[in-house]
């Protein structure tokens, strides 16, 4: 199977031949690995191997939803952050800006800027607006887990400069 990467913002007008209709954003998925156990200013990886990438999201991402298989081991009531700070600029951040204690051994579970009960501030809106994001996360300062991990889906979408018009 082939596999294409394009540096474009994704939008569709559904069809609409006559150019007209409202151009949605495209939804992505991006999977990461969170240790419980490290502090929250960790950087978030793509996965728990050795040397794995950082999740580093671009200009103008908007987290909308996370999905968390929180299987942290141990601790007395452990939570976890997650959260960004900036590629380039690292005085851009908010350690807590995404999740904010949220169960760190609850097993699954979806947060969203509306049903959270553990929302950060940034969770739905523009992360930045001048360089891309590098997600950090881990344990909440005197909450850890003793062991375990957190792994999961966050889905986003890249702001539309355009606001939903047709491309000439």
């Amino acid at each position: 199977m082939g596999v294409s990467t394009t540096q474009s913002i994704w939008r569709s007008g559904g069809g609409d031949n006559t150019r007209t209709a409202y151009c949605g954003t495209g939804l992505m998925v991006a999977e990461f690995y969170i240790d419980p156990t490290a502090a929250d200013t960790t950087t978030v990886k793509v996965s728990s191997a050795a040397n794995a990438p950082a999740v580093v999201l671009p200009i103008g991402a908007v987290v909308v939803q996370i999905n968390a298989n929180a299987a942290g081991t141990g601790g007395t009531t452990p939570t976890f952050d997650m959260g960004y700070i900036g590629y380039t600029n690292t005085s851009v951040s908010d350690p807590n800006g995404l999740l904010s204690a949220a169960d760190a051994d609850a097993g699954k579970q979806v947060f969203t800027w509306a049903t959270s009960t553990v929302p950060g501030v940034s969770l739905g809106t523009t992360m930045s607006t001048t360089q891309m994001v590098t997600l950090t996360g881990g344990a909440t300062t005197g909450d850890a887990a003793a062991g375990g991990s957190i792994t999961g889906q966050i889905l986003y979408y890249v702001t539309d400069p355009f606001i939903g018009q047709q491309n000439v």
